[in-house]
């Protein structure tokens, strides 16, 4: 072979390396088919292992200053997200817990060990109470310490460990989890920062949270100061209810998906990178932003405020599948392949109504059984009937329930937390203030546990010890090494005001929120 042949033949493989492309997501098509709780006074506490509550069984390559690292994918995944690892951290390149309970399947708590004798306070931040003020269906009232939607994350950077929340005071705030101490300035906002935080799974100094002044940001720590790099603005002309932002989003494939009380579900290709200088940089491109709602839902709300529909309990995703559950008690499966193949469109593949309000996060297993819960908030006859603790099949669209617990039907009662799948038990807490350990299986109740209401905080479960915080300050911490049995609870500490924030756990501390006005970090000095 001459070299003038091989000259050519290079120059063929050079174009034909060229030619392999990038693709696009597709336009994007939608489907359509047609806070903060006061403390109270200490309840009782006990356990039982029966209770009246009713079970329906259906049959039917970058530089960056710092030194975390980051990943760049090179290959496609089978899925966006295994649902085998389910219960595991949420990938290698960051340790901690970095959103709602901790991966896209919410369903990682921490690391322990957890303390088996009473642990103490280690700090409270801040000097003075984190509080703020802000208007709730036309009146205006002081707010304080971090809600429902606070649970810190906590993660490893730089040879310490960054504990991150937003709280009442309009501020998001980056915290030394040693000492209690910021480790760079709060980041400002313009009305409460309820919103749950995630962290950049992939080491980029980024986080991504909500705001109740209408924004949800991106926001850079790799500096002095955090700054914003991007922001999106839920106050649209199309908004159905409300224009803040709640809910965990969670990063896949470089996308940033998110839903908002706005009712919209958005997806953003991120572009993330560095600049020359080392700053980290974004440059968000909409993938995708449907409706997180429908015709039908309006129809079959009624009277009972239809339009009051939003999406405030964080998006799971398992597989290539996003699931949401809205405020009119929508569930729904959106296919989200797209994102990975760069082939088709983001659609809704399933749907299924509960009959009311949902704040909970949906638990989707690694088997592909859905757990969702229910508020009873509007009443309907609908929630009535399809209970208030559900496993659902998505596969099996026309009947997906497989059990469901009624409990009892009051206004106001139901569920608000995030279950736990503890081996063959769930393990739920309702508002009332009871724990539930109910069987995967057939959804019967083993056993009962009493707390403080109003329960909202979400239990974390580490080491076999399952930590829960109540209405009445109270933190809880219960044996369950056994989950089948009865909890035997091991030690309670008082933390003041009401814990309606999701504790965190990482190295033996626990991390959480009250409404008392402060972040508190419990564990054995």
């Amino acid at each position: 072979m001459n070299q003038l042949t091989k000259q050519a033949l290079i120059f063929a493989f050079v174009l034909a390396l060229l030619g392999a492309g990038v693709f696009a997501v597709g336009q994007v098509i939608s489907n359509d088919s047609s806070n903060g709780a006061v403390g109270t006074t200490p309840a009782p506490v006990n356990s039982e292992t029966v209770g009246t509550d009713t079970v329906t069984t259906e049959t039917a390559s970058t530089s960056s200053t710092s030194t975390t690292s980051t990943t760049t994918t090179t290959t496609a995944p089978a899925a966006l997200v295994d649902p085998n690892s389910f219960g595991q951290p949420w990938g290698t390149t960051v340790q901690g817990v970095l959103t709602f309970r901790g991966n896209p399947t919410r369903s990682y708590y921490g690391t322990g060990p957890i303390p088996q004798t009473k642990p103490q306070v280690l700090w409270r931040y801040p000097g003075k109470k984190m509080c703020g003020s802000s208007s709730e269906y036309g009146n205006v009232r002081t707010w304080c310490g971090t809600g429902w939607t606070g649970q810190p994350a906590v993660f490893e950077r730089d040879g310490r460990t960054w504990l991150v929340f937003g709280a009442y005071d309009y501020k998001i705030h980056f915290v030394d989890a040693a000492t209690g101490q910021d480790i760079i300035p709060p980041f400002p906002t313009k009305d409460l920062a309820k919103g749950n935080v995630t962290v950049d799974p992939d080491g980029f100094p980024l986080i991504y949270e909500g705001s109740r002044d209408n924004h949800f940001r991106v926001i850079a720590f790799d500096g002095a100061a955090p700054r914003e790099l991007y922001s999106i603005d839920a106050h649209t002309p199309d908004r159905v209810h409300n224009d803040d932002w709640d809910a965990a989003a969670l990063i896949v494939n470089d996308y940033l998906v998110e839903g908002s009380e706005n009712s919209w579900f958005y997806g953003l290709k991120l572009n993330r990178g560095y600049a020359t200088d080392g700053t980290v940089t974004v440059d968000p491109q909409e993938a995708f932003r449907v409706q997180g709602w429908d015709t039908q839902l309006f129809h079959d709300l009624g009277s009972k405020d239809p339009r009051r529909v939003s999406l405030e309990a964080s998006v799971s995703i398992s597989g290539d599948t996003a699931w949401l559950n809205n405020s009119g008690g929508l569930v729904q499966g959106w296919d989200l392949s797209s994102l990975r193949t760069g082939v088709g469109t983001v659609t809704r593949t399933f749907r299924f109504w509960t009959g009311d309000d949902s704040d909970s996060t949906i638990v989707p297993d690694a088997e592909g059984f859905l757990y969702v819960g229910v508020e009873v908030d509007r009443a309907t006859k609908r929630n009535e009937e399809v209970g208030q603790m559900l496993k659902l099949d998505p596969r099996k669209p026309d009947n997906p329930i497989v059990w469901s617990v009624h409990l009892p039907f009051r206004v106001d009662d139901g569920v608000w937390s995030t279950p736990i799948i503890a081996g063959d038990v769930v393990l739920w807490t309702s508002k009332p203030g009871w724990i539930y350990g109910i069987d995967k299986n057939t959804g019967e109740v083993l056993w009962k546990q009493k707390i403080n209401g109003p329960a909202l905080s979400s239990p974390a479960l580490v080491d076999g010890v399952l930590i829960q915080g109540d209405g009445a300050g109270i933190l809880h911490a219960y044996d369950l090494s056994n989950p089948r049995a009865a909890p035997v609870e091991l030690w309670s500490l008082a933390l003041g005001g009401n814990i309606e924030s999701t504790p965190v756990v990482w190295k033996g501390r626990i991390y959480v929120g009250t409404r008392a006005g402060f972040e508190v970090a419990v564990g054995i000095p």
